[in-house]
């Protein structure tokens, strides 16, 4: 499985080439996006940090999570953060057939207002994506971060990310409390370090 690269291969990438992966317009920015939000517990305190910092970044929104937390996600919005739709249940679309998978994101897109799609897991099918195509574009990553990881240290997350990230990546973090420990510690480091490096920060468009 993908996940368990920082990088996704080359082959991997080639096999689904009308995908997102990195924008590479010859910019110095880099994209920070999180998934699985919107919750209270860590989405509050990412917003204070891109606000602090003054950034913007993009949040792929589970739709379920969104229509428990309305006033979360329209806080993302109004503080001039990108949305995506992830889904309304976070479905693997490898162990869903195109119907269910299809129809599960045309529910989300009742709660989220975005033509931008992330595939849970970067799990799924050529004919859920080709039908996806039709109204979304598809985004996935550069650089998982990986901070979801309870094997590997808060050091070796930032690490890891600072290591792999060049002009254009699409940087993949999440909102849910697995992630907390790594991402809390990672984001305000990273943050000012590719500051200092001369990187812009951008979302996902």
């Amino acid at each position: 499985m993908m996940l368990r690269w920082l990088r996704a291969p080359g082959i991997i990438r080639r096999l689904f080439p009308d995908f997102v992966w990195r924008y590479n317009s010859g910019e110095k920015k880099v994209y920070l996006t999180f998934d699985d939000g919107p919750i209270p517990e860590s989405t509050m305190w990412t917003l204070d940090l891109l606000k602090e910092k003054g950034i913007r970044a993009t949040f792929f929104c589970v739709g379920d999570n969104v229509r428990k937390y309305p006033n979360l996600y329209q806080k993302i919005v109004d503080d001039g953060h990108a949305v995506g739709n992830h889904t309304h249940n976070h479905l693997r679309g490898w162990y869903n057939n195109t119907q269910k998978y299809v129809e599960n994101v045309i529910l989300a897109s009742e709660f989220i207002d975005s033509k931008l799609f992330r595939p849970p897991y970067g799990l799924i099918k050529r004919s859920q994506a080709k039908y996806l195509q039709t109204d979304y574009k598809i985004i996935m990553w550069d650089v998982l971060s990986g901070d979801y990881r309870q094997d590997i240290s808060p050091e070796r997350c930032y690490r890891d990310v600072l290591e792999k990230v060049r002009p254009g990546s699409i940087l993949l973090f999440h909102n849910h409390l697995k992630s907390e420990k790594n991402m809390r510690y990672t984001i305000p480091r990273l943050i000012d370090e590719l500051h200092a490096q001369g990187y812009e920060f951008g979302v996902c468009h």
